[in-house]
């Protein structure tokens, strides 16, 4: 079990029935029920999805100026610099960037930094070099609202700048030209979540005039869909409609080098959804600027020549799977290091290490969040001098912290999700210090839990088919604030598993009622997912296609699987009939006799007992623990044997237990105390019904 805690949403039988009778399938009823879209008028009008962008450019403070300061450079044949980032957004606005002016006919170049060598954002030596090279203008995509002295040396050497950023801004801005950024506090534009790429298509937007916009977002919105999708940016409002009209024109994109990266992917001619950019396409482009070579992606995005893109996207490939390695193995180094952090230091994760690579502790930093359920920091040291990225989780805001540990850094940038620093490394042990205790204010001294946010409980698994599966689609596309939906089965049963992948990964069949499910559980196997074969079990996971040698099956992708929480009717009938027992009300000779443990059987369930609470309070779901107990109890009527043995345990005072909703708190007795099971009220009451006279007990 990956997550200690499920929030499975409320069913809205009423709002899912008024749903499916106006038409729309199951599947895509309950999930926009438990998301309170409960009429057929208010879900036409959320997946309505728009052709084109509402706001006009010119709504966002200083695009004015933008414009005419770019429209100057074009008009005066000056050279143009595009300073972009290394990240997927920042390669897809470069790319956006320098394709248009290219088109008006400018003598244009780009420049993105090298993660490792130039860190994150402006840097006066670059800025120097592009001066050299004859620019007159710099244009910052997805950088520079924190460039105040960058951009005041560009001015003092005679280059203007245009900044055009998405992230947080601080106090002071850069004195630009033009300062482009939805997030500035004195900016009006409604909408505040665009992406860095997002950004830059609005200045080209605005750049091209009214009467070119439909041309000019027909050609970039794939590259702005990608960046955006990669960047995990709020799917509402403009968001969804430039990844959704970048995916519904993706097989048409004018940019040779994207196809060759489909076809490359194994992703040609399929059906693109944003989970296949989000995890297919996305890590390959991101993969060249974590290991210092994000040219390589935007020479491959910005490629004319076919057989050159075939090159590029090959080795764009193969990049990606390097990282995939150097990933894992700091991944294990920093698990390690976080099993000997003392308690204090784990609520914030601050892990440091020279060896690491530098572009890829960011990725890292994602999945720790995700299995330890705390923000993570992690930093590669480099001559005293650390370069971290950071990842955020629960809500937790990074760029707030990293603001009040600001007198310890050298420098930070990003938002309240993902950001990024510079620290000496002497400082590192007070910033670990001081993280912890913003992050313990943060949650008011509570341990934070990660909870599995589950859409929809599949309560009727035959009526999952393809077509169902396949309407899911509508719901697109996934990003924050519209997430993938994830469901679950409740009680099914875990009919076999298999490891695959060189024991990496887990395939397994579910089967409910009539209905089988082949499964897919990626960095998991059958020793480490907790359950057997033919145990009962909760599956919570994402529906998918899975296309194999020309056949399309539903597929479960899995999250997380645990033993089930919910009882079978066999077993609520056994916890009734315990129940009643216990509040002293009639009970038949024939039940009687199914209850009654023997002595063996006592002292065995007795002995699990002790091993299981052997470190002090035992904690655990109710169900799977009398299901484990179950064990000592043979085969017949063990399930009710170990409910009635752990309720006289109870009243003979051997051990203590509180339910609370699915889980139980027991704790045992003192172990030298000693008590007469046949004196327990309850195996009186049964004796009596069993025999119909007092005496007997237990045997």
């Amino acid at each position: 079990m990956k997550f200690p805690s499920w929030h499975v949403a409320p069913e809205n039988c009423a709002a899912s029935s008024r749903l499916m009778d106006a038409g729309y399938p199951y599947l895509v009823s309950g999930v926009l029920a438990s998301r309170g879209v409960d009429t057929a008028e208010t879900a036409a009008e959320f997946l309505t999805q728009e052709t084109s962008l509402t706001h006009s450019p010119f709504l966002m403070r200083d695009m004015d100026r933008a414009v005419e300061r770019i429209s100057q450079a074009l008009a005066n044949g000056e050279k143009i610099a595009i300073f972009g980032d290394y990240d997927v957004d920042g390669i897809t606005a470069t790319c956006i960037m320098v394709d248009y002016l290219k088109s008006r006919g400018a003598e244009v170049v780009h420049y993105i930094p090298r993660r490792i060598e130039d860190g994150y954002g402006l840097s006066c030596e670059a800025i120097e070099g592009l001066r050299r090279g004859g620019a007159t203008l710099l244009v910052t995509v997805d950088c520079g609202i924190t460039g105040v002295e960058e951009v005041a040396f560009a001015r003092s050497i005679g280059m203007d700048v245009v900044v055009t950023d998405h992230h947080e801004c601080k106090e002071a801005l850069p004195e630009a030209s033009a300062v482009v950024d939805p997030r500035r506090t004195d900016c009006g534009y409604p909408f505040k979540h665009l992406a860095g790429c997002g950004v830059a298509l609005k200045l080209v937007l605005a750049l091209g005039g009214p009467d070119r916009e439909e041309a000019l977002f027909a050609r970039y919105c794939t590259l702005a869909a990608i960046g955006t999708v990669a960047d995990v940016m709020q799917m509402t409002g403009e968001n969804r409609t430039i990844v959704s009209r970048g995916l519904a024109t993706l097989d048409r994109s004018d940019f040779i080098g994207l196809h060759a990266l489909l076809r490359e992917a194994g992703l040609a001619g399929r059906e693109i959804s944003s989970v296949q950019i989000g995890f297919v396409l996305a890590p390959r482009i991101n993969a060249a600027g974590r290991m210092g070579a994000a040219d390589m992606a935007a020479d491959l995005l910005l490629c004319q020549d076919a057989a050159q893109a075939e090159e590029l996207a090959k080795a764009l490939c193969a990049l990606n799977r390097e990282r995939q390695s150097v990933e894992q193995s700091i991944y294990s180094q920093a698990e390690a290091m976080i099993d000997g952090l003392p308690e204090e230091q784990r609520r914030a994760l601050v892990l440091a290490s020279e060896t690491w690579h530098q572009g890829v502790v960011g990725i890292v930093a994602s999945r720790l969040s995700e299995k330890y359920s705390r923000p993570s920091f992690m930093i590669h040291l480099n001559g005293g001098v650390g370069k971290g990225s950071c990842r955020s989780w629960g809500g937790f805001n990074l760029f707030a912290a990293l603001e009040s540990c600001s007198d310890l850094l050298l420098g930070f940038g990003g938002h309240e999700l993902a950001a990024g620093f510079t620290i000496e490394e002497q400082n590192i042990p007070a910033f670990r210090t001081r993280m912890n205790q913003y992050a313990a204010e943060y949650w008011v001294g509570q341990a934070p839990e990660s909870t599995l946010e589950v859409d929809m409980e599949i309560r009727q698994p035959a009526r999952v088919t393809l077509q169902e599966v396949e309407a899911l689609g509508a719901l697109e596309p996934y990003g924050s604030g519209n997430a993938r939906p994830l469901f679950c089965l409740m009680g099914a049963t875990l009919l076999r598993t298999q490891n695959v992948g060189q024991n990496r990964h887990l395939k397994l069949r579910l089967g409910k009622g009539s209905a089988q499910f082949d499964g897919i559980f990626f960095s998991t196997n059958a020793a480490a997912c907790g359950c057997q074969e033919g145990d009962r079990v909760d599956a919570a996971f994402y529906l998918q296609i899975n296309e194999f040698r020309g056949s399309r099956t539903v597929q479960l992708q899995m999250v997380d699987i645990r033993p089930s929480l919910l009882a079978s009717s066999r077993e609520q009938e056994s916890l009734t009939l315990v129940a009643q027992c216990a509040a002293g009300k009639p009970v038949s000779a024939k039940n009687a006799r199914r209850m009654l443990p023997s002595r063996e059987q006592c002292v065995a369930m007795w002995r699990a007992l002790e091993h299981l609470a052997a470190a002090g309070e035992l904690h655990t779901a109710y169900l799977p623990l009398l299901r484990s107990l179950s064990a000592s109890m043979g085969k017949t009527d063990a399930f009710l044997r170990s409910a009635f043995c752990l309720e006289v345990f109870q009243e003979r005072g051997l051990l203590r237990f509180r339910r609370q909703g699915d889980e139980i708190f027991l704790s045992l007795a003192a172990k030298d105390k000693k008590v007469k099971l046949e004196d327990s009220e309850y195996i009186r009451r049964l004796t009596d019904a069993e025999t119909g006279r007092g005496g007997g007990g237990i045997q």
